[in-house]
């Protein structure tokens, strides 16, 4: 039987949202107006807390800036992004969890609802290869830029949309639950699908809602900052 180790990304992995952190990084690069952005981005963060938040729009709005700037620009301030926020961010406990389960043998997959974009260096700087982020739709009508769009294509792995796209994950393999064994690492109740269709739950660094229910259910709480 594989032994999967799945982990949520911002809050679980990284003390930060790494969503919103490339937002704020947007602003500082002057790439979007700072009043008007930042006032939308902490409400669309206020409403992935709160468990409301519609992913589509938050990733439209996410995505607008580059989406027009395009893909050289864009991939080149990510490299910023990465060494002057996110190198930072990296904990070596984060680090060495996951060192451990692929020590153990244990294949080891980052689930996170924020975008691939932002996400696949950070997954790339934690040595993992598998990582099932929000795809994002690119341009590939004739004569289009092969860039984004600002769309989602397929299902986003958001809320109960993490289940569908670790199953899809698995058909992939030719596998189904019932070939793995699979242990979830997530902070947040946003994320609560997935940690009760797990093979076992870790409350990671969890919110107070998410703590409490771990320690109702029984479930391991591990504070890793």
């Amino acid at each position: 039987m594989t032994r999967i180790a799945l982990f949520d990304l911002d809050h679980t992995l990284i003390p930060i949202d790494s969503d919103h952190a490339w937002g704020e990084f947007t602003i500082q690069r002057g790439w979007v107006d700072p009043v008007a952005f930042k006032r939308q981005n902490d409400a669309f963060y206020a409403q992935y807390q709160a468990g409301t938040l519609d992913v589509h729009d938050y990733v439209r709005f996410a995505t607008q800036s580059i989406c027009q700037r395009g893909a050289t620009e864009s991939i080149a301030a990510h490299a910023d992004f990465m060494r002057a926020i996110v190198q930072n961010s990296l904990r070596e406990s984060a680090l060495e969890l996951v060192r451990a389960h692929q020590r153990a043998g244990d294949l080891v997959v980052i689930v996170t609802a924020t975008n691939e974009f932002v996400t696949r260096p950070i997954a790339t700087a934690f040595g993992v290869d598998e990582l099932i982020a929000v795809e994002l739709e690119r341009d590939t009508s004739v004569g289009g830029t092969g860039w984004f769009t600002g769309g989602i294509r397929g299902v986003p792995s958001f809320r109960e949309g993490k289940v569908t796209r670790v199953e899809q994950w698995l058909r992939m393999r030719g596998q189904d639950w019932g070939d793995v064994h699979t242990t979830f690492y997530s902070d947040s109740m946003n994320d609560l699908p997935l940690l009760e269709r797990a093979d076992v739950a870790v409350a990671t660094n969890p919110d107070d809602r998410l703590r409490a229910l771990a320690r109702e259910r029984g479930w391991r709480i591990l504070d890793l900052f």
